[in-house]
């Protein structure tokens, strides 16, 4: 699995409260995080930090394992992003510091030719492949919640001033729902794991055109996805993390 993760600060922030982080365990099982934090006085990176740091733990306890069933490798998703918010909550709780800091969290566990995703907040996952991009993930925010109901148009939710309001975030609560889901993979399925610096500033249209571009390598891909998102404006923190079977690479090499 081939794998491309960047993060930038962005043109307005003070502090990245982004985190990402990809690895292999060594039953080749790939893994992928993205955090976007929140909260005042820089709690918001601190959140977002423990929160990677928490699913990495989590998960290399079972780096020895050689078979990892769907049922499994979703406990493991759930058990990690549930032991994330408890280790948050409990700093949170302690510390008036960081009282009320959260992060969302997007994960991702690839296994061959299916994945799984966990996520809690508005950071997405999608699909990529020649038909088009799919969002895999559902935002927990107010805005999907009033577009859901048909309180708000499309482009209203674009521009809306709270749409950074989370209905569900990792951390702020002693427990969380965790929406978890497994996916069937074909070799030219690209996945991408993003924090909302970049969904908010770049349309799905570029986003694909960008990660279909075969003239890209795929790091280069990451790298113009946050040029993109910092030339409309880069409002936020911005980190991307692009995932790619590299079987599927090998034979475009070997077209040539």
């Amino acid at each position: 699995m081939l794998t491309a993760s960047r993060s930038n600060i962005g043109r307005v922030r003070q502090v990245n409260e982004d985190q990402s982080w990809v690895g292999q365990l060594n039953n080749g099982v790939t893994l992928a995080i993205v955090a976007d934090g929140m909260g005042g006085h820089q709690a918001g990176d601190v959140a977002s930090l423990m929160a990677v740091n928490a699913f990495r733990t989590a998960f290399e306890q079972h780096t020895e394992r050689t078979e990892l069933s769907e049922q499994e490798g979703k406990m493991l998703i759930r058990q990690a992003i549930s032991e994330a918010n408890e280790t948050i909550y409990a700093m949170a709780s302690q510390n008036e510091r960081y009282h009320n800091m959260g992060t969302t969290i997007v994960a991702l566990l690839v296994n061959d030719d299916s994945a799984i995703i966990g996520h809690v907040g508005d950071s997405r996952a999608y699909k990529v492949t020649s038909e088009g991009i799919s969002q895999l993930t559902t935002d927990h925010s107010l805005v999907n919640e009033l577009l859901k109901s048909g309180q708000l148009t499309e482009e209203e939710a674009l521009h809306h001033p709270r749409r950074n309001v989370l209905t569900r975030a990792i951390g702020t609560d002693r427990n969380v729902d965790i929406d978890v889901q497994s996916l069937d993979l074909l070799p030219d399925d690209i996945l991408m794991l993003c924090s909302d610096g970049l969904t908010n500033m770049v349309s799905e249209q570029q986003l694909l055109e960008t990660v279909l571009n075969d003239e890209l390598e795929l790091e280069a891909k990451a790298d113009h996805l946050i040029q993109l998102a910092l030339d409309a404006g880069g409002d936020d923190n911005i980190t991307v993390v692009l995932m790619q079977e590299a079987a599927k690479v090998k034979r475009e090499e070997r077209s040539l």
